[in-house]
């Protein structure tokens, strides 16, 4: 910001000389009061409000193709730059001004149109409702016997997190967790969300190592042996559902006044084993 000037008087008058001629204090002084004139309209510009920006200035930005999936099923849809943009994954695509289209070959087309949905109303179908259920959809079954519809969620959760949209991650999360299913449905869930997240994600695969783990028991003999082949295939599975029964037993086992794990250090398993 350049220099606060003060004007005293009209050009070229005696008095307008003077203060020009005049040096040390008094013209520390008048600087002093141009910058103090300066701060007042700094502090004006900060009390105005901030310019609210409305659906219709979302709607007048540029359109941007997206062109999702490959081969026969490639489905071209198009958005407003402006709410493309309350993603940062998206904004970063966008950065240059010359880009009209993006490619977004691995993506699910039925996610991509939730979260565009999403954009434009904040929420999407099936809406969660006030009483913590969801809509009833009249083309879907009451009971996830395939695991449809809650791969259907779990695809947007997964598409959130590459977008960058916590909101809509925590959306389709909760949204999870409202489905009627069956075993073999719930096991298909696994499977892709085991395949398709981060070990270090707690949030969407403790629910699941949790879920099978208080009803494994019972479960894996309604999947057909494809509970087996789920352990095989993704040992962490294995390892976080057995890790929530044992933590699960060695609480039950403190509740009763029994002594935890570390009270078996230094016996021998083997040696006992073979003798029951």
């Amino acid at each position: 910001m350049a220099d606060p000037q003060v004007q005293v008087g009209g050009g070229g008058t005696a008095d307008q000389d003077d203060v020009e001629m005049q040096g040390g204090d008094e013209a520390a002084e008048v600087v002093e009061v141009g910058e103090t004139v300066g701060e007042e309209g700094d502090a004006a510009e900060e009390d105005k409000p901030a310019q609210r920006v409305t659906f219709i200035d979302y709607l007048k930005s540029p359109m941007i193709e997206l062109l999702i999936g490959s081969g026969a099923d490639q489905t071209l849809l198009m958005a407003h730059k402006a709410l493309l943009t309350k993603s940062p994954f998206f904004t970063q695509k966008l950065a240059s001004a010359e880009t009209k289209r993006i490619e977004l070959s691995e993506d699910d087309l039925d996610a991509m149109s939730c979260f565009l949905e999403y954009l434009y109303t904040g929420e999407y179908f099936p809406h969660k409702l006030p009483n913590n259920s969801l809509q009833v959809d009249p083309a879907l079954p009451k009971l996830d016997e395939s695991g449809a519809q809650l791969l259907k969620h779990a695809k947007v959760y997964t598409l959130a997190e590459k977008l960058e949209m916590p909101a809509l991650k925590s959306l389709s999360h909760s949204k999870i967790h409202l489905i009627n299913s069956t075993a073999p449905a719930e096991l298909t869930y696994a499977r892709y969300v085991y395949s398709h997240t981060t070990r270090d994600d707690h949030t969407i695969r403790k629910p699941v190592a949790s879920f099978w783990g208080q009803r494994s028991h019972v479960l894996r003999h309604q999947t057909e042996g494809t509970f087996r082949q789920m352990c095989m295939d993704f040992p962490e599975f294995a390892f976080d559902v057995l890790s929530f029964v044992l933590d699960a037993e060695e609480k039950r086992a403190q509740r009763k006044g029994g002594g935890g794990p570390d009270d078996d250090v230094g016996k021998s398993a083997r040696k006992r084993a073979r003798g029951q």
